[in-house]
C-alpha cells in the first residue's frame, strides 16, 4: 500500500511539471449522430479527420447526396486547424468508415464497412451481408479507385496499412461464414497499389477472435492485435489464459504467420492498440484480470490499462498497469523515437474514463498519460481544451514529429448529438526530447514532390531553391513547419534549398533530383 501512495504523490508532481498549451481547437458541429474514427497525419503535417455521419436535412436541401443512413465523412485540416475540404462518400444504405492510412504517394486509402449495393458513390454491387468498401484518394480527396470485397457472410473492416512495396494489408473480421473456425474470425486481405487482390486469409480459433489493430513492421510484414475469446483450434495454436486475451500474430510480407502469442489473466483482457518501438512492439488495452495466467500485474479499480513491451520475437520485456479509476478506455498510443530510430524515448497514451457506479470529476474527459521508454509514468493530464461538454470520448491521439499532440474525439451535451472535437497541444517537456534539424528534406533523392521541414519557430518563412551555379529557380512563402514543393520540372542533379524566416534564421540543405 505504501507503494501505491508514493505513486500517487509522484503523479501529482509530474502533472505540475508538465506544461501543455492549446495551440488550437477545432469544433466540427453536427445536427445528427456522428462517429469519429481516426485522425491521420499527412506527410506534409496536415490532418485528415475521418468517421461516419448521418447527413442533416440542411445538406440534403443543398443538393448533397444522402440516404438517411450513415455515410463516410472526411474533413482535411491544415497545420493551423483550418478546414481545407470536406467530403462525403455515400451508398444506398449504412456505410461506416473505420480506418484510413496516408499513402507514401501523398493520398489516402479509406477502409470501411458497407451495407450498400451499387449506387450513389458506390460503384460495385454488394457481395452479400456487409462488405469491405475501400476507396483510394489523392491528396485533394478525389477518388482514384475503389473496391468492394466480401462474400455472402458478414465482413467488417478494422485496420489498414501500406506495405513497403506500396501495396496494402486490410484487416477485418468475418462471421456467419461456413468457412469460419469460430463465431467470428480475423480476415486479412493483401492488395497491390492498384487495388488488385493478391491474397486473402482467415485466422481464428474455436471461439470469437476479433482483430482490433494492425501496424506495419520493419521487415515489410504486419503485426495483428486481436481480442480473443477462442481456444486452440482452426488456425490458432495458443490457448487462452482467461475469458478474453490479447492475441498477437506476426505476419511476413506474404501474409504468412511467423509467430503468435497469447497474453492474459483469468479475467477479461481487451487489446486496443499497438505501436512499434526500437526493440520490438508495445501492446496496450484494458484489463479486468488480477495477477494470473502470464499477467504479472494486478488491478486497482474497475478496468485498468495494461501495457506489454515485446521484443521482435514476441517475448515479453516488461509489463505495467495504470489506473484512472472506474472504466479506463485506451484509444491511442504513440512512441517517441530518436532521430536515428535506434532508441525509444517515451510513450504517449490517450483515452477516456467511463463511470462505473460512482461519478468521478474527470469521467468522460480526454486524458493523456506519458511514460518513459521502460513504462514508468512521467505525467498524466485531463484535456478540456478551450471548452468542454458533458460527454466527451477520445477516439484517437497522435504525437507529431515536432513534439505537438493532436487529440480527436466526440463532444456532446447528450449522447446522440455528437460534435467532433479536435485539439492540438504543444508540450514543452516532449519538445525538449525532440531532436530537431534546422531543415530536413524528404524523400531525398526525390522524383516528383519533396517536403521541406523547418525545425525552428517562425510565423512566416521563404523557401528558395537554387541550382549549383547559384541561379534561383523557385521561391515560395509558407506558414507551415512542413511544406510541399514541386520538383517535376527539375533535371537530374543537385540543388540547394534555403529557408529564411521572419525571425532572421536561415538554413540550407542539398536536394538530389533522381
Amino acid at each position: 500500500m505504501k507503494k501505491l501512495y508514493l505513486s500517487v504523490l509522484l503523479v501529482g508532481t509530474f502533472v505540475s511539471l508538465s506544461a501543455q498549451e492549446v495551440v488550437w481547437q477545432r469544433d466540427i458541429k453536427s445536427d445528427t449522430q456522428d462517429f469519429l474514427s481516426q485522425v491521420t497525419t499527412t506527410i506534409d503535417g496536415q490532418y485528415l479527420i475521418t468517421g461516419s455521419s448521418i447527413q442533416s436535412d440542411k445538406l440534403q436541401a443543398s443538393g448533397s447526396k444522402q440516404n438517411n443512413g450513415y455515410d463516410f465523412k472526411l474533413i482535411k485540416l491544415n497545420q493551423q486547424g483550418e478546414e481545407i475540404w470536406k467530403k462525403y462518400f455515400v451508398g444506398g444504405n449504412h456505410d461506416f468508415l473505420s480506418t484510413t492510412v496516408a499513402t507514401q504517394e501523398g493520398g489516402f486509402l479509406l477502409a470501411g464497412t458497407s451495407y450498400s449495393g451499387k449506387g450513389f458513390d458506390k460503384k460495385e454491387d454488394s457481395k452479400g451481408g456487409s462488405d469491405l468498401w475501400l476507396i483510394r484518394l489523392n491528396e485533394f480527396g478525389d477518388p482514384i479507385w475503389q473496391k468492394t470485397i466480401g462474400s455472402t457472410a458478414d465482413e467488417e473492416v478494422r485496420s489498414v496499412i501500406q506495405t513497403t512495396d506500396l501495396g496494402f494489408f486490410v484487416a477485418g473480421n468475418v462471421q456467419n461464414s461456413p468457412k469460419n473456425y469460430g463465431s467470428k474470425d480475423v480476415l486479412i486481405v493483401r492488395l497491390d497499389k492498384d487495388g488488385k487482390k493478391l491474397s486473402q486469409t482467415i485466422f481464428g480459433g474455436r471461439g470469437l477472435d476479433e482483430v482490433e489493430r494492425m501496424i506495419p513492421t520493419r521487415d515489410g510484414g504486419a503485426l495483428l492485435g486481436i481480442y480473443s475469446r477462442g481456444g486452440i483450434g482452426g488456425s490458432k495454436k495458443t490457448e487462452n489464459y482467461g475469458e478474453g486475451d490479447y492475441y498477437i500474430i506476426k505476419l511476413d510480407k506474404n501474409n504468412k504467420v511467423q509467430w503468435e502469442k497469447n497474453y492474459g489473466g483469468k479475467g477479461d483482457d481487451h487489446l486496443r492498440t499497438l505501436a512499434l518501438t526500437s526493440t520490438g512492439y508495445l501492446i496496450g488495452g484494458e484489463s479486468r484480470s488480477e495477477r494470473s495466467g502470464n499477467k504479472s500485474v494486478g488491478i486497482e479499480e474497475g478496468t485498468d490499462l495494461w501495457l506489454i513491451s515485446l521484443d521482435e520475437r514476441g517475448e515479453e520485456i516488461w509489463q505495467k498497469s495504470y489506473n484512472f479509476k472506474n472504466r479506463d478506455v485506451l484509444m491511442g498510443m504513440s512512441v517517441l523515437h530518436s532521430s536515428d530510430d535506434k532508441t525509444s524515448k517515451g510513450i504517449l497514451l490517450g483515452g477516456y474514463t467511463q463511470a462505473e457506479g460512482r461519478i468521478e470529476n474527470d469521467d468522460e474527459t480526454f486524458w493523456m498519460l506519458y511514460l518513459d521508454q521502460n513504462g514508468n509514468e512521467q505525467w498524466r493530464k485531463h484535456i478540456k481544451g478551450e471548452s468542454r461538454k458533458k460527454e466527451e470520448r477520445l477516439s484517437d491521439i497522435k504525437l507529431n514529429r515536432d513534439g505537438s499532440i493532436v487529440l480527436a474525439g466526440t463532444s456532446a451535451e447528450e449522447l446522440g448529438k455528437e460534435n467532433w472535437k479536435i485539439v492540438k497541444l504543444g508540450d514543452k517537456q516532449i519538445d525538449q526530447l525532440i531532436e530537431k534539424q534546422d531543415i530536413k528534406i524528404y524523400p531525398n533523392p526525390v522524383s516528383d514532390y519533396a517536403y521541406v521541414e523547418i525545425g525552428f519557430d517562425f510565423k512566416e518563412a521563404d523557401i528558395l531553391m537554387y541550382d549549383m551555379s547559384g541561379r534561383q529557380l523557385q521561391s515560395l512563402k509558407t506558414k507551415n513547419k512542413v511544406t510541399k514543393i514541386n520538383t517535376q520540372s527539375l533535371i537530374q542533379g543537385a540543388y540547394l534549398v534555403t529557408v529564411k524566416t521572419d525571425t532572421n534564421k536561415t538554413a540550407s540543405a542539398k536536394l538530389i533530383k533522381k
